[in-house]
C-alpha cells in the first residue's frame, strides 16, 4: 500500500506541454542522483547517518511512553520550549491530531498545549502570567542545549515557578530533551542538574531539523494520542527502495530532487512553494520551509522555500503564481477529501447565486479547488508537481516526512552542500553574544 502518490507529469515538456523541461534533461539529473543514492545505502549500512535507522526502531518507544506519562500527570497546560526543527515537527504532529496548539482549547479532555517557538518578551510573560503553574508542565527541547531563545525561556519558567513556592518540585513540571555530554558545556542539562529536572538524550546525529522521527517527535506524538509506531512505519516507504537499490525512477524522492534540479538548470526555478490542501498539513509546509531553506541555502546556491496553503491563497498569493514570475517550482498536495464534511442541502438548488452548492459537501468544493489550481498553474505553464494522500493518518504524514528529508539530502548532492551544517546560523549566534556582553 503507497500512503502518498507523486506526479510529476505536469513538470515534463511532453505534447508541447508549457513550462516544462525536456525529458533528456530531467534523465540526466536522475542519473546524477544515483551517486546520492548510493551513499545513503552505504550511511544506512555503516549506521553513519542514525536517521535512516530511526523508523526501524522500537526500543525507545516504552520509555518514552512512562516519561510523556508520569511527566503530563495532573497537567493542565503544556508548553513546549524549543525553535526550528525542535518545534515544528511537533506542531505539525499537533495539527494532524487536531490538537489546539496555541492553548485555546483541549482535546478529549486532555492539556491545553502552548508551542512557544519565537522568542518574544510579552509572548513569555503573558503566558507565565495566564498559565496555573501549578499544573503546568514544560517541555524543554534543544540538541545543543545551549539555543539562546530556548535557554531563556527555561530560566525564565524556573525562576517563576520559584516565587510560586513550587520549586520543591520542579522534577514533576520540567523534562528536557538534549544530546549527551557533561553540564560544563550545556546549559540545558547544567539547569536540569541544578534543578532535579529529568532529561532524556536527544541523538547528537541527528540534527533538529531531521529529528522529527527521533524522541523529539515521538515525546509530543504520545501526548497528542497519536501512534508514534504508525508514524515511524510509513517513513520506511520513500526509504525502502532506495535501500532495495532500485533505480531512481523507482525512488519517489530522487525523483522529487531530479525534476526541482532540472528546473533550476534550465529554466532557473529558485523557489520551491508547497501547498498543501489540508489545514492538518499547514504547519507541515512551515516544517518543510525550515527543512528546505536551512539545508540547502549555502555557498550562494539552493532554492528559497515558501509555504503556501489552499483553498485560502487563492486569494493571495495565487495572483502573484500565476501571473507573476516564472521562477518557482510548485507542489501541490491534495487530498481525499471529496465527500467529506457538511452536505449542503439539495434545497438550495433553485438559488440562483448558491444552486451550484446543493448537494455538494464541504469537501466536494475544496476537491474541485484543489484540481483547479493545479489545471490554473499548469496552463500558465508553471512546473507543478502532484502528490496525493488519500488518507491522511499517521502512517501518510511519516511517509511524507521522509520523503521530504530524503528529498533534501539528494539535493544537497546535486547541489554540492552539507544539507546537515548551518554555518550562517551559528555566525548569528556568535554574534548575538558578542551583543549581548556590550550592553
Amino acid at each position: 500500500m503507497h500512503h502518498y502518490i507523486q506526479d510529476i507529469t505536469a513538470c515534463l515538456a511532453a505534447d508541447g506541454r508549457p513550462g516544462g523541461v525536456d525529458d533528456a534533461l530531467f534523465r540526466s539529473a536522475l542519473e546524477a542522483t544515483q551517486d546520492a543514492l548510493a551513499r545513503i545505502r552505504k550511511h544506512y549500512k555503516d549506521q553513519t547517518l542514525p536517521l535512516l535507522r530511526v523508523p526501524e526502531r522500537k526500543d525507545d518507544l516504552d520509555a518514552s511512553r512512562l516519561a510523556v506519562d508520569t511527566f503530563i500527570r495532573g497537567a493542565q497546560d503544556v508548553v513546549l520550549f524549543g525553535t526550528g526543527g525542535s518545534s515544528l515537527g511537533a506542531q505539525s504532529l499537533a495539527q494532524l491530531a487536531g490538537v489546539p496548539g496555541d492553548g485555546s482549547g483541549r482535546r478529549d479532555g486532555g492539556p491545553r498545549f502552548h508551542f512557544l517557538d519565537n522568542l518574544d518578551p510579552h509572548t513569555l510573560t503573558m503566558l507565565l502570567r495566564e498559565v496555573d503553574l501549578k499544573t503546568a508542565r514544560f517541555l524543554v527541547i534543544s540538541k545543543s542545549g545551549n539555543t539562546p531563545e530556548t535557554v531563556v525561556q527555561m530560566i525564565c519558567a524556573l525562576e517563576a515557578l520559584k516565587e510560586e513556592g513550587l520549586d520543591w518540585n520542579l522534577e514533576q513540571h520540567f523534562l528536557a530533551l538534549s544530546e549527551p555530554g557533561d553540564e560544563t558545556g550545556n546549559a540545558v542539562r547544567r539547569l536540569s542538574a541544578m534543578h532535579g529536572i529529568p532529561v532524556l538524550d536527544h541523538d547528537p546525529d541527528v540534527g533538529g531539523r531531521f529529528a522529527v522521527l527521533s524522541n523529539v517527535g515521538v515525546l509530543p506524538a504520545i501526548m497528542f494520542g497519536l501512534d508514534p509506531a504508525a508514524l515511524r512505519a510509513g517513513a520506511t516507504e520513500p526509504l525502502a527502495p532506495i535501500l532495495a537499490g532500485e533505480a531512481a525512477e523507482h525512488c519517489a524522492p530522487a525523483v522529487g530532487a531530479a525534476i526541482q534540479y532540472a528546473h533550476l538548470r534550465e529554466a532557473g526555478v529558485s523557489t520551491s512553494v508547497v501547498m498543501p490542501y489540508s489545514d492538518r498539513l499547514r504547519i507541515f509546509a512551515k516544517w518543510f520551509v525550515q527543512l528546505w531553506a536551512e539545508s540547502l541555502g549555502k555557498d550562494g546556491k539552493g532554492f528559497t522555500a515558501l509555504a503556501a496553503a489552499g483553498p485560502v491563497d487563492q486569494h493571495s498569493q495565487l495572483q502573484l503564481f500565476l501571473d507573476g514570475p516564472a521562477d518557482k517550482f510548485f507542489t501541490i498536495i491534495t487530498t481525499g477529501v471529496a465527500g467529506a464534511g457538511t452536505r449542503v442541502a439539495s434545497a438550495y438548488a433553485k438559488d440562483p447565486l448558491v444552486g451550484y452548492l446543493a448537494d455538494r459537501t464541504v469537501g466536494d468544493l475544496v476537491d474541485c479547488q484543489q484540481r483547479a489550481t493545479i489545471e490554473a498553474l499548469v496552463r500558465r505553464g508553471r512546473p507543478v508537481r502532484v502528490i496525493h494522500i488519500d488518507a491522511l493518518g499517521e502512517q501518510a504524514l511519516g511517509a511524507l516526512k521522509m520523503h521530504f528529508m530524503l528529498e533534501t539530502i539528494i539535493m544537497g548532492h546535486l547541489l554540492g552542500v552539507d544539507p546537515f551544517d548551518q554555518p550562517a546560523v551559528e555566525e548569528g549566534k556568535v554574534l548575538t553574544r558578542d551583543y549581548l556582553s556590550t550592553m
